[in-house]
């Protein structure tokens, strides 16, 4: 099904995307024209049309001021988090108007109470942390996580389906997912686990995720053996282009860390580090989630 599309683009994107990467990876500019340091008319053009926020990170003289703690899903998924700790969560979240509050599915009910009229969404994860139950598990998991109050879902593709090459099982396992959110306006996010794919599989996660109709894709669990890189972010966009966003996760532990991924395309961060982010301090110790 996926086949004539994904050998229709995946050369285009691939050269593209390596030729970009060999020289900003060195810290020279590719001359492709897309980043904010180079488009500098582009960038004022977004802001009188509006854009609330535009960040990069290698230092533009006249920075542009965004809402950083507003892209950031504070998160919280370690198995040993306890009701006060998630309690603690929320309560960031609140202080410092966080996009969201990620946390595991049983802890749903509990941040809907404690963040009920406030800013802060309830994110939580389906299929979490390996994508490898079956389809109708993560659509029951979907289902009664949006009855318990979450409004955005973090789903895990089924990561052995894609490599085997059985794109319409990984087609339908995320549309199943996305057929329980979109009636109840739920966000679904897609994570792709970029640590265990090749380029070529990463493109196929971002195509198949994008025509099953899901909202975002994103890169780790931070659960893997890897995390967010700057790299995949920029082929992510690519990829999907402006029609979906993109979320990078994973081993996201300072400003400069989260500047970087938004620089590189992303519209939302997944930390456990964010009060540090946001606050501009190092985070020594956060080993990603």
């Amino acid at each position: 099904m996926y086949k004539a599309l994904i050998d229709r683009v995946i050369q285009e994107v691939l050269i593209e995307h390596s030729l970009k990467k060999s020289f900003c990876d060195e810290g020279v500019c590719a001359g492709c024209g897309h980043c904010l340091f180079h488009k500098k008319e582009a960038v004022k053009n977004i802001i009188d049309s509006g854009a609330e926020r535009i960040s990069t990170s290698l230092g533009i003289p006249e920075p542009v001021e965004y809402e950083i703690a507003r892209m950031i899903d504070h998160t919280l998924l370690k198995p040993e988090a306890t009701v006060d700790d998630i309690k603690k969560l929320c309560e960031e979240a609140k202080q410092f108007h966080f996009a969201s509050v990620c946390v595991n599915p049983s802890f749903v009910k509990f941040c809907a109470n404690e963040l009920k009229n406030t800013d802060v969404k309830v994110c939580t994860v389906i299929g979490f942390p390996l994508g490898a139950t079956t389809t109708e598990t993560k659509r029951f998991e979907a289902a009664q996580a949006i009855e318990n109050g979450a409004q955005e879902l973090d789903m895990v593709i089924n990561i052995g389906m894609l490599k085997s090459g059985n794109y319409d099982y990984v087609f339908n396992d995320i549309q199943q997912v996305v057929l329980e959110a979109k009636p109840n306006r739920i966000i679904v996010k897609v994570i792709i686990e970029t640590c265990l794919l090749t380029d070529e599989e990463k493109i196929k996660a971002c195509l198949i995720s994008k025509d099953a109709g899901a909202d975002f894709v994103k890169t780790s669990t931070g659960f893997s053996k890897g995390g967010a890189t700057a790299g995949d972010v920029a082929l992510m966009r690519y990829v999907v282009g402006g029609s979906m966003g993109v979320k990078a996760s994973g081993g996201i532990r300072s400003r400069e860390d989260a500047e970087l991924m938004i620089a590189s395309g992303a519209d939302r961060i997944g930390a456990s580090a964010s009060v540090k982010i946001v606050q501009n301090l190092k985070d020594e110790s956060s080993k990603g989630y």
